[in-house]
């Protein structure tokens, strides 16, 4: 026991992370499986089954890295952020602490790289972690990397790239409440790592913190009411999974700043204490671009060509600075297919 305690002052922040992380294998790109957003979704060739995956802040349980059955996850509207997504606002803050883990491990080495998967692309992040580098400085840097990985997740599943083969998942690309979802889970998670207390516990008190903040609705009967009050405007109460014509409206500004999507859309503009933005700079105010880069090997279903040229990326390779033009040519091309 006496070693524990000195083992816990030595480290410090280091220490309150999640515990047990093997950082040999990063979470899966997919750790939750959340959420469709409408009520009553039908799926194409199931008839009997049909998708409404909300929740409510009394229902949500602790905090659990990498999840649990005991989260209830779901999707919760609240008054002044939206609608919330559970599941990926926990999986983003968990992939935040777990680049925290990794980056303070590897950081003697100065620079490291780490292979992230397959989705629409190998995923390779190579990281460069200067000496004068803060823990809140790691933490930032965690969390800029993190939100990247969402947002590639939302840019390759709306060209095609999905979890199961065959299913495409354009169904659920930028949709409205993802973006606010992500951002918001890599500050709760920042948060939670800069805490005194231990990783998952801050993360449960820290998001009940959140959502009162939110004002978010009570019970899930106020939530289904939420996502009926923009059916067929937000999202079509004809089309079945896995149709990409299930979400009418998608959000694609998600840099650097993201503004939710409320329902009486006039508060988006004039509530600017609500936007929540992605960390971009360092303590002395250098661009955390510049030491990482998120590379993907992008494979045929990514229009690099068409986005960028033939001549300008060699051996159809892309990094974060990339996204911006990619989600542009995927935004003009939902309009395209919306008016037809």
């Amino acid at each position: 026991m006496r070693l524990i305690i000195l083992l816990f002052v030595s480290f410090g922040l280091f220490a309150k992370a999640p515990k047990d992380v093997n950082l040999k294998n990063p979470p899966p790109r997919i750790i939750r499986t959340c959420c469709s957003f409408g009520v009553d979704v039908k799926v194409a060739g199931m008839p009997f089954i049909k998708y409404t995956e909300v929740t409510s802040p009394e229902l949500i349980g602790e905090h659990k890295y990498l999840g649990s059955k005991a989260e209830n996850n779901g999707i919760i509207y609240t008054q002044l952020g939206g609608f919330i997504d559970m599941g990926h606002l926990r999986d983003i803050a968990d992939f935040t602490a777990y680049l925290y883990l990794l980056i303070k491990e590897e950081r003697h080495l100065g620079s490291f790289s780490l292979k992230l998967g397959n989705e629409g692309g190998m995923k390779t992040l190579n990281v460069q972690v200067p000496d004068n580098f803060t823990d809140e400085d790691i933490v930032h840097l965690a969390g800029k990397i993190a939100y990247d990985l969402s947002v590639w997740h939302e840019i390759s599943t709306s060209y095609g790239a999905s979890f199961i083969p065959l299913v495409p998942e354009r169904y659920s690309s930028f949709s409205v409440e993802d973006a606010y979802s992500n951002l918001l889970g890599v500050h709760l998670g920042m948060k939670s790592i800069l805490s005194d207390g231990e990783y998952e516990t801050e993360m449960t008190a820290n998001v009940k913190e959140t959502l009162e903040g939110l004002k978010a609705l009570s019970g899930k009967e106020s939530t289904i009411e939420a996502m009926n009050a923009v059916k067929d405007i937000w999202w079509s109460g004809k089309a079945k999974l896995p149709s990409r014509k299930v979400l009418i409206k998608r959000q694609f500004e998600v840099y650097d700043c993201v503004f939710p999507m409320l329902i009486d859309a006039e508060k988006i503009e004039k509530s600017e204490e609500n936007k929540i933005c992605v960390p971009n700079l360092s303590s002395a105010n250098e661009p955390l671009n510049d030491f990482y880069s998120l590379t993907i090997k992008a494979n045929f279903k990514i229009p690099v060509e068409k986005v960028f040229g033939a001549h300008v990326k060699e051996k159809n390779v892309i990094t974060q600075l990339d996204f911006p033009l990619l989600i542009k040519y995927a935004e003009e091309a939902t309009f395209k297919s919306t008016d037809q």
